[in-house]
């Protein structure tokens, strides 16, 4: 194994860790019977959901199953191609 492939084997570890970490510490969307009816909350949390943690955790989320993604990848190229 090249240096190469160390470092991207010890990043892609790292990334799975935080991709599975962000997932756990979300909160679910039980929005309960109200789903299901077409019933909407129009209150100032739904208003602003953009700001809030719960938000900023799934665009983290999101940006990190896709460097993990990628970085799995270029990681396959780099073991099995050998650059």
């Amino acid at each position: 194994m090249s240096a190469l492939d160390i470092i991207l084997s010890i990043l892609d570890i790292i990334l799975g860790i935080a991709m599975v970490v962000l997932f756990l510490a979300q909160e679910g969307n039980d929005q309960g019977m109200g789903a299901i009816t077409g019933a909407s909350n129009d209150s100032y949390y739904s208003k602003a959901k953009g700001q809030t943690l719960e938000e900023r955790l799934k665009q983290a989320t999101k940006i990190t199953a896709i460097l993990f993604a990628a970085v799995s990848v270029v990681l396959y190229f780099a073991v099995t191609k050998g650059f």
